[in-house]
Parts: structure tokens; sequence; C-alpha cells
């Protein structure tokens, strides 16, 4: 484990802030606000029942970079292989991930726009949710190539969002905006 791995981890302990290490640069997150997961749930409460029995859908699970388990990423929800329930890791390999969603903070949106697009997309997730609370919108990014996604697809609160390769659609009529 690096130093930096580490001092995530005292850091996490220290605070109660969730950390990430992206692209080796230590991030601390604050608590997530009411509306943030009253999306987070929304999504659980759709996504888990409708997926394939090997599937399962998680949240604050954290996929490591392929081949750097100290470069790590918390997406606000992940599906992968559901055999990760079962296990005592707290890293899921990004192979055995179909989807990361995350809610755009309000402090924070950078990050989830704009870099993590580019994680996501060099550690080969194949779909990428990003629900954006601010203005009521979504995007999906789909079939990653070379640090990037080659399929994006945006959509206003009130349309369904569907995930051709899970099988699912879910509903965002329900999420909530920020004020």
């Amino acid at each position: 484990m690096s130093r930096l791995r580490r001092a995530a981890e005292a850091a996490e302990e220290a605070t109660g802030l969730r950390a990430e290490i992206i692209r080796g640069v230590l991030t601390l997150s604050p608590p997530r606000r009411g509306r943030h997961l009253r999306i987070i749930n929304e999504l659980f409460r759709q996504l888990d029942p409708a997926l394939p029995d090997l599937l399962e859908s998680f949240q604050n699970g954290s996929v490591s970079m392929p081949d750097d388990k100290d470069d790590y990423a918390t997406p606000d929800l992940l599906v992968c292989d559901a055999g990760f329930g079962e296990s005592g890791e707290w890293l899921v390999d990004p192979g055995d991930v179909e989807l990361v969603c995350e809610v755009v903070s309000k402090g924070n949106s950078i990050k989830d726009t704009s870099e993590m697009v580019g994680w996501y997309a060099d550690a080969g997730i194949p779909a990428y949710l990003l629900v954006d609370p601010r203005d009521g919108t979504w995007t999906l990014y789909t079939v990653p190539r070379e640090g990037a996604y080659q399929g994006v697809l945006h959509g206003l609160y009130g349309e369904d969002v569907e995930f051709p390769a899970l099988g699912v659609k879910i509903s965002t009529s329900g999420f909530t905006q920020y004020a």
C-alpha cells in the first residue's frame, strides 16, 4: 500500500469525509446532502430489482483503476458482479463493473462532469450515468475507448434512461433539483 493510500485511509478515519485517489491526487468529499442522497436512493430502488441475477447495485463501493489499486474512485452507486457482495474486499475490480452513477454535487461539479468522465473511461467502465440536479439533466456515457466515451446521450428529468446492455430502464421523473 502506498503512502498516499495510507494517507487517504487516515484522512477518512480522522474526518469522516469520503476519500478518493484520482490520478494520484487525494480528494476528500463532504457528506452528501438530502437531495443528493434522495436521487441515489431512487436510482438504487429502480436499478437493483431490475438487474439480471448475476449483477447487484452497491452504494459507495469503490472501484480501482486497472493495475493500480492505489488509484480509486467511489461513485455514488455502482452495478457490478453480485459476487462482490460476498467478498471481504472494498475495491471492485473495474472489469466486474457494468455501470457507475454519480450525482453532481453543488460544490464539486467539475470533478463529476469533467475529471470523472475520463477516469471512468480509462478504467474501462462500460457505462457512466451522470445526474445533474443543478439543471435537471442527465448524461449517459457509453462505449469507453482510449480514455474517452464514444457514446453520449443527454436527457432531461422526466425522460427515461435506458441501459440496453443491462436490459433496464429507469424513470427520472422523481429526481429532485437543487434549490
